[in-house]
């Protein structure tokens, strides 16, 4: 249990005593170091459930709300797996994730007071015919450098016993490092650690004195348990040392996500990080190695700490995340964003949201400011897909006794404008640091750019393509026994289009990696 006082500072964690809101350390992590933890089984790798979102009759149901997710985490981890010749566990395959991992080239606002655009489209089902792919795209304002207020970073590094590897603690030096190496000297950065104990290797240092940092970064080694709870004490106290309103106070967590000593429960973790989200510190999670790899823990803390999660397998994705791109996470443009989509029963019978199992909220939520949801950060996209039937297509829910008698004709017949709408959607947000949010509004219809195509966009097919391997990878019911591996591999490769890093190619690899485990019986 954390403690506190009157005035919110910290006296306690499970019962040890904090003196001056910091946790002592009663043995340095470089120096005596506590006895390694028992040795871990050959896999304790745990995912959030992630069961596919079921098929709604929008008769009985034709609004969905779900909060944004810009998280890559799945998309990388899933690369691991298949590298390392072995399919990913269906839980950790957020399809989402694998979509959202992509630029699409949408439309950009052109202000910061409105700062989201959105992109829509419809096209037919390339997986299962007769149904039809809604595609939404949430493009984000790119601040201006001079718009881009001064970063207070906090590294909270774990250097466990279980770090002790190159695709973990060294790994996620030289992520740091990257990040050292953008800052200005207004930012400012301080380097925690935290292991059997907790302490601090350099407290806020301007991002002009990068020796002191990359020094304070290199002196880190690993070993020990894992008292993560204890190290968010120690890092929050350091951002709040440097805390500013005027600037974008972020902790970035370095770990595994095994915490073996301390507070261990994720709900507990879960409403502390909470509470230090409504001070105006955030927190985003970035995830290393294998065996051990705890995503369902770092999925928990990241969302509650408003930030974003990612899983950095290589130096090639560190250096995705971390350089330019590293932008998108570190200034944020709009906090608590969330999407509701109303489905016009005149038009559609039934819809499923491919993907996002984890972040879907009630519908009675999207205008509650209260209710907490994703951030997005300068120049970031989101995207979601919705696979819908239209009136008279092949039902996938079996038709009810009394069904006709709650249709009205046009219901009935789908009769109507053939041009007419076929969802409503909405994107609710609030401008950082506002209390009230905002609201956009877009129409998704048969006319114009909307209407059904049998040459959807380039960005359209792309993204059919990624969600079709990852509903394939992940065994949904929802998919074409028919629309095997050979047909989404088809699928990529009529739609790589302009690739210059080289990023849809390596799809179309995982694709075919994929498809030669299922040839040698991997479950």
């Amino acid at each position: 249990m954390i403690t506190t006082d009157a005035t919110g500072r910290v006296n306690s964690v499970d019962g040890v005593a904090v003196t001056g809101g910091r946790v002592p350390a009663s043995s340095a992590v470089h120096g005596n170091i506590a006895p390694p933890p028992p040795s871990q089984p050959a896999n304790t790798e745990h995912y959030p459930d992630a069961t596919p979102n079921p098929v709604h009759r929008v008769a009985d149901e034709p609004v969905s709300t779900f909060s944004i997710d810009v998280d890559t985490a799945a998309y990388s981890n899933v690369r691991r797996f298949i590298a390392d010749g072995a399919r990913p566990p269906k839980d950790a395959v957020r399809v989402e994730e694998l979509i959202n991992y992509f630029d699409y080239g949408y439309a950009r606002p052109t202000n910061r007071a409105e700062p989201f655009a959105v992109t829509t489209a419809v096209a037919a089902s390339p997986w299962s015919p007769g149904r039809q792919i809604v595609h939404i795209g949430l493009q984000g304002y790119e601040l201006p450098a001079g718009e881009r207020r001064p970063l207070n970073l906090t590294f909270m590094v774990d250097v466990s016993g279980s770090m002790n590897s190159p695709d973990k603690l060294a790994l996620a030096q030289q992520a740091m490092n990257l990040i050292i190496d953008r800052l200005r000297p207004e930012d400012r950065v301080a380097v925690t650690y935290y292991a059997s104990a907790v302490g601090t290797a350099v407290g806020p240092t301007s991002g002009a004195e990068k020796l002191t940092l990359r020094c304070a970064v290199a002196s880190l080694s690993s070993g020990g348990g894992t008292a993560g709870a204890q190290g968010l004490v120690n890092a929050y106290d350091q951002a709040q040392a440097a805390f500013g309103a005027d600037k974008v106070n972020r902790i970035l967590m370095f770990t595994d996500g095994d915490f073996n000593v301390g507070v261990t429960d994720n709900k507990r973790l879960e409403d502390y990080v909470a509470d230090k989200r409504e001070t105006g510190i955030y927190l985003s999670v970035y995830g290393f190695g294998r065996g051990n790899y705890q995503d369902a823990r770092m999925q928990t803390i990241a969302q509650a700490g408003n930030g974003t999660a990612a899983y950095v397998d290589d130096l090639d994705e560190a250096r995705r995340l971390f350089g330019p791109q590293f932008d998108k996470g570190a200034f944020p443009i709009a906090d608590d964003v969330k999407i509701q989509v109303e489905f016009n029963p005149g038009r559609v019978s039934e819809y499923r949201l491919i993907g996002y199992e984890t972040r879907l909220l009630n519908e009675e939520d999207f205008s509650n400011d209260r209710i907490d949801a994703g951030e997005v950060g300068s120049g970031a996209s989101v995207t979601a897909l919705y696979e819908i039937t239209p009136v008279g297509g092949p039902s996938q829910i079996p038709e009810r006794r009394y069904d006709d008698n709650r249709r009205t004709p046009a219901l009935q017949w789908g009769a109507g404008d053939p041009d007419g709408e076929v969802g409503f959607v909405q994107v609710r947000y609030k401008l950082p640091g506002q209390p009230t949010s905002r609201l956009i509004q877009h129409v998704v219809s048969n006319a114009g750019g909307d209407r059904v195509s049998a040459q959807p966009p380039e960005s359209t097919r792309w993204a059919m393509a990624v969600a079709a391997f990852g509903q394939r990878l992940r065994g949904d019911p929802w998919m074409a026994a028919n629309y095997d591996w050979a047909s989404i591999l088809d699928q990529a490769q009529g739609a790589r289009g302009d690739d210059p890093y080289g990023d849809r190619a390596e799809v179309v690899q995982l694709i075919r990696a994929a498809d030669s485990l299922s040839a040698r019986g991997q479950p």
